[in-house]
């Protein structure tokens, strides 16, 4: 009988090589996942930063309009601080005026062309963040300006005075025909488009109520627009007389809103 012998167990030694596949492949892996998260986030959109409180305060300042801005960036949770502000005013059928800002400003003033006498401008304001080359946030405001009538050399037909201070024993043929010059005041005016319709509604409800709290600067909270002005222009015509008296016209009297603006237009120097 033969002797026994125990069968051989050979062990293969690990290739060199095989580690570092393995260490490669899960390198490739970490930094494909890395790269994949990374473009997910890119394509996310930034977080935006909101723009409140636009308001326009409009001027009118001879043959121009200078428009007062201003605004509020309040920034959402996560977002960046802006790069910058662009601010946008302009009126229709017009290329819009833009300026560029930095992003700590509140407000700003540009000037446009006013509208020609006896005609309106309707306009707007916009503002927005920019954030990398992009804007955030934009947030805009509709505002009106109504420019009266220009002084005027009086013609045929106009209204005649009928002002108290009428000269005894002098007719209205011969006070009207002494009319030197028509002027208009306010010289323009701005005006908030009525959202809505609220204050023609209010209007029909109070027939033959004034709209007015304050003569060209306050109206009923129903004829107060975005910009908190009103939503209504109104517009009184007084006259120069050929020697010098300033009196009221027919359509301006027993008005209270022309009286306070007849008193304030009689103190101004006569140019």
């Amino acid at each position: 009988m033969s002797e026994w012998e125990p069968d051989e167990i050979i062990v293969a030694r690990p290739r060199p090589w095989g580690r570092w596949l393995v260490r490669a492949l899960f390198a490739g892996a970490l930094v494909y996942g890395a790269l994949y998260l990374y473009r997910m986030k890119v394509r996310l959109p930034a977080p935006a930063v909101a723009t409140e409180q636009v308001r326009s305060e409009v001027t009118g300042i001879g043959d121009s309009l200078d428009i007062a801005v201003s605004w509020h960036l309040a920034e959402s949770v996560g977002a960046p601080e802006p790069d910058s502000v662009r601010l946008e005013v302009g009126v229709e059928n017009s290329d819009p005026r833009v300026v560029i800002l930095p992003a700590r400003r509140q407000s700003d003033t540009l000037r446009i062309a006013a509208p020609a006498p006896g005609t309106a401008a309707m306009g707007h304001s916009c503002v927005s963040a920019v954030l990398g080359g992009r804007l955030s946030g934009e947030r805009c405001t509709s505002w009106q300006f109504v420019r009266s009538a220009a002084d005027t050399a009086r013609s045929k037909g106009q209204s005649r005075d009928t002002s108290d201070k009428k000269a005894a024993g002098t007719s209205s043929a011969t006070r009207a025909a002494s009319v030197l010059r028509l002027v208009v005041r306010p010289s323009g005016q701005q005006v908030d488009p009525d959202v809505g319709g609220k204050c023609a509604a209010w209007q029909r409800d109070h027939p033959g109520e004034s709209v007015w709290h304050e003569v060209n600067r306050s109206a009923v909270p129903e004829c107060t627009g975005p910009n908190g002005k009103p939503t209504i222009a109104q517009f009184c015509a007084f006259a120069v007389l050929q020697d010098g008296e300033r009196v009221k016209t027919e359509n301006s009297t027993n008005n209270p809103y022309c009286e306070e603006l007849y008193h304030a237009w009689a103190r101004e120097r006569i140019s």
